[in-house]
């Protein structure tokens, strides 16, 4: 699982972190051999892997809700054996035992209790994890996060509001029993779009989040629900087909997931013209160096997939362009997490082959923060990153709306930048792509500009 990372405690529960998309699944060892595995994400090989390390069989695989942000990897689990067991509202097509409010799972000496949270999304659960009648630890899915809770605006805006208030009516009356000093263990995290509020830690407990939490300390729930919801930023539109993968059931990989195929110049111009994307995951300064005219730039890292399921329509075929050292299955299983399937191929010796057969290459400027900005400066960061403070005289236009919004975009030379350089080198390939012309990119993002202490606009 790309951007994955375990950290092993001395804790029999056992957290495996995506960095890029923002979230956390769990491995819990049962005490008896046997172990389940939280809200997996599709690929099943980190569990299956670290479950061999701890000699652990994976008996249990547990969804808290219909996932919009990544396809579940329940099903793969289960070719290994696991029971998926998942809120009965989910309406699973495959084979799942359906749990409602308070119905408990015997686990062989501990029990998981199911407790109806709806709000993040309607047939949310939560999990308490119980050593006979002591609770052990709440997993809360998107029900409670530290620091806030998980988006309710993505089933419908006309369930938006009806969704914020149960929310707050799931942390104050579903879970007032439960004891502060319970750790509570969130789905989403820092990072993940589907969260709101959200600090930068990854784990909580309950009496934490009751005196600091807006979800707690709100004087009322209308005044929570105003200020929550106005506190909402954009989400990729991939968000709002995954619930319908995960409800159906995605195709299964197994723990090793398929290669790229390996496309000759020819090849590759052939699918180019039959309509497929060339998407050029090498580091932005390598993409300004030259790259295929026309190709999208979206660096291989951790945040990968956010970027590629915000900008490219899930359908469409892709090929791709890579570095010689970057790492191929880290970018197919990122593409596979977001349902991204169409995976044609990549060039076959990279850029390299393409500058060897004699053909034409692009180039975007780099600009340094030491250097006079060129033309209009574009501000392509979150609405949120730009009212902590921006490049004075800048236009601001979220990464995610640069193509729908391209003709609000002041016409002659622009000098784009982000936080450092990823996120405005894709936008400047975007713009290239309709014919823009003048592009630059700022070198280091805005977090260089500030690091040299040049002129900041607030918000």
């Amino acid at each position: 699982m790309s951007g994955l990372a375990v950290k092993v405690d001395s804790s029999e529960i056992v957290p495996l972190v995506d960095e890029g998309l923002g979230n956390s699944s769990y491995l819990v060892a049962l005490g008896d051999g046997r172990a389940l595995v939280l809200d997996p994400s599709r690929n099943p090989a980190p569990y299956v892997e670290l479950a061999e390390r701890l000699n652990l069989r994976i008996a249990f695989a547990v969804e808290t809700h219909l996932h919009a942000d990544f396809v579940s990897g329940s099903r793969e689990l289960a070719a290994y054996g696991a029971a998926i067991l998942a809120p009965a509202a989910s309406h699973l097509a495959t084979e799942y035992r359906r749990l409602e409010d308070r119905e408990e799972v015997d686990l062989g000496g501990l029990t998981l209790r199911a407790m109806a949270t709806p709000g993040h999304t309607p047939e949310h659960l939560a999990y308490v994890l119980l050593d006979g009648s002591k609770p052990l630890a709440l997993f809360s899915g998107g029900a409670i996060l530290p620091g806030g809770a998980a988006r309710p605006d993505l089933i419908g805006s006309e369930q938006t509001h009806a969704l914020a208030r149960d929310l707050y009516r799931s942390a104050h009356q579903r879970l007032s029993a439960l004891p502060d000093d319970l750790a509570v263990y969130p789905t989403h995290g820092a990072g993940s779009f589907c969260s709101a509020g959200a600090g930068g830690g990854r784990t909580t407990t309950l009496g934490r989040e009751r005196h600091e939490s807006l979800l707690f300390t709100a004087l009322a729930e209308d005044a929570f629900v105003h200020s929550f919801l106005n506190g909402l930023g954009t989400y990729p539109p991939y968000f709002l087909r995954l619930r319908t993968v995960n409800q159906r059931g995605p195709r299964l990989y197994g723990v090793r997931p398929p290669e790229l195929a390996q496309l000759s110049v020819d090849e590759f111009r052939s699918q180019q013209a039959a309509g497929a994307i060339v998407i050029d995951v090498r580091p932005f300064v390598d993409f300004a160096r030259g790259h295929i005219p026309g190709a999208l730039s979206i660096a291989l890292r951790p945040a990968f997939a956010s970027w590629l399921g915000w900008i490219v329509q899930p359908e469409r075929p892709l090929v791709f362009v890579r570095a010689p050292g970057q790492d191929g299955r880290d970018l197919v299983e990122q593409c596979l997490k977001i349902g991204y399937e169409n995976l044609v191929g990549e060039l076959e010796g990279g850029i390299d082959a393409w500058r060897a057969a004699g053909l034409p290459v692009s180039t975007i400027a780099i600009r340094q923060v030491d250097e006079e900005v060129q033309g209009v400066p574009l501000d392509v960061r979150q609405a949120s990153e730009w009212a902590s403070g921006h490049i004075p005289g800048a236009v601001h236009l979220e990464l995610g709306s640069v193509l729908a919004a391209a003709g609000a975009i002041p016409a002659g030379p622009l000098t784009i930048y982000c936080g450092h350089g990823e996120r405005a080198m894709t936008a400047a390939s975007l713009l290239e792509g309709q014919g823009r012309a003048g592009l630059a990119v700022l070198d280091g993002g805005f977090e260089a500009w500030r690091s040299a202490k040049r002129p900041i606009a607030g918000g």
